[in-house]
């Protein structure tokens, strides 16, 4: 056995092994815990809405611990498998340039992907999320949602596929330069484009409406100094009952969404604490944080793929016969198709350095929503948000500092009372 492939195989099952004991630990605490509301929140959230919360947390483990025990079984098909040696032997064979035939195996990865993931999706939604009564999505709109989604990323990937796949041909030894700023140009054009353009597809977002509740919004964001394209109510409930907020978009394209669910759920000055600590994140640069870091993380990552797919070894240790790895040199996208499988393995004890790095700026911007507008709100429409969403306000705290890219309940609460 080559070492390469000991190495993914080790990888793969430290993965497996730890992804399913930090599942398993979850649920230990969480079903333990399931008896009785935590002492800060025994006040506003009766029993039964803990134990909702409780059993849902245990549901979507169960159903995640099946899921991430197939797609290592599917990765494995890919790879040691031979399956990806197989289609790029099929798309060799096509009568359409090299580039197409490129093209072709990573449009053929994705989709097969795609659709070996929808039973999970499906049942997510029409069992998970029916049985805790958050499912509004029927099952005509739920087709034609992956539909649209299906098109618009063909509509929009393939060309971008086409652009790096051939930047990867043409441009020498600094391809991955040249690919980086195509990627972050599309990163930036997207986020322009999403909100006026793409998001419409899918959800209606009207203005939002005139009163007490704009005008203290308005007011809010001369306050932070932040201009904003439009106020807009999104038909959230059209799919779900969970409620949410955000603002979207780049320079003058941003715009500020509520979900109509949360809308109708908080009181003016819950929605206006909930509105300042998403403006909080844009004060604090947190978007432009997040921007420049995966600017940073999408050269170093580009770059890496630069030197591996120079490496007979890359291939044949993933599953490339020993007689096609000089055929597979020459195909940029068999390259791009391995690294975009087995990436996700190798990267993943890195995890818990995103969510400490996510938990420390939904600290910052709670302290800045705290200073704008009201501390108490913001606590009491989080734990209203707590309550709707059926979070577990018990996690274990192993799980949570894993993978949490918000602070437990519980802690953040504690923070908003000290503020």
């Amino acid at each position: 056995m080559l070492w390469f492939t000991v190495v993914f195989l080790a990888a793969l099952l430290l993965m497996l092994v730890l992804r399913h004991w930090l599942s398993l630990r979850q649920c230990r605490h969480v079903a333990a815990h399931r008896g009785a509301v935590p002492a800060a929140f025994a006040e506003r959230i009766a029993l039964p809405a803990h134990q909702k919360a409780a059993d849902y947390t245990l549901a979507k483990h169960a159903l995640g611990r099946i899921e991430v025990f197939v797609d290592a079984v599917i990765l494995l098909v890919w790879t040691l498998g031979g399956g990806l040696a197989l289609l790029m032997t099929v798309t060799g064979e096509l009568p359409i340039g090299a580039l197409w035939q490129d093209v072709t195996l990573l449009l053929a990865v994705t989709l097969i992907g795609g659709i070996l993931g929808l039973p999970f999706s499906y049942y997510s939604t029409f069992g998970i999320e029916a049985r805790f009564g958050f499912n509004r999505t029927s099952r005509a709109l739920w087709f034609v949602d992956l539909l649209k989604s299906t098109l618009l990323s063909l509509l929009i990937g393939v060309p971008l596929i086409a652009l790096l796949l051939w930047l990867m041909r043409v441009s020498g030894s600094l391809w991955w330069l040249w690919a980086w700023f195509v990627f972050m140009g599309f990163q930036l054009l997207m986020l322009v484009i999403y909100p006026t353009l793409i998001a419409p597809l899918f959800n209606k977002f009207e203005p939002l409406p005139e009163g007490a509740t704009r005008t203290r919004i308005e007011a809010l964001l001369a306050r932070c100094g932040f201009t904003a394209s439009g106020l807009f109510v999104m038909d959230g409930s059209r799919r779900s009952s969970h409620g949410n907020a955000y603002f979207t978009g780049l320079g003058r394209a941003k715009r500020v969404v509520f979900f109509d669910t949360l809308f109708n759920r908080l009181d003016e000055d819950e929605i206006e604490a909930v509105l300042a600590h998403e403006l909080g994140h844009f004060k604090r640069h947190h978007i432009k944080k997040r921007i420049v870091f995966s600017a940073l993380l999408s050269l170093t990552f580009l770059a890496l793929l630069a030197w591996l797919m120079q490496q007979p070894w890359f291939y044949n240790g993933l599953g490339i016969p020993a007689d096609q790895v000089s055929a597979a040199m020459l195909r940029p996208g068999v390259a791009l198709a391995l690294f975009m499988l087995v990436l996700p393995v190798f990267i993943f004890l890195l995890t818990p350095l995103g969510a400490v790095y996510s938990r420390r700026h939904e600290f910052e911007a709670d302290a800045y929503a705290a200073t704008h507008a009201s501390a108490a709100a913001l606590e009491q429409a989080l734990v209203r948000l707590y309550e709707d969403n059926a979070a577990t306000l018990t996690p274990d705290p192993i799980h949570s500092a894993f993978y949490d890219s918000h602070p437990p309940a519980a802690i953040r609460i504690a923070r908003l009372r000290a503020l």
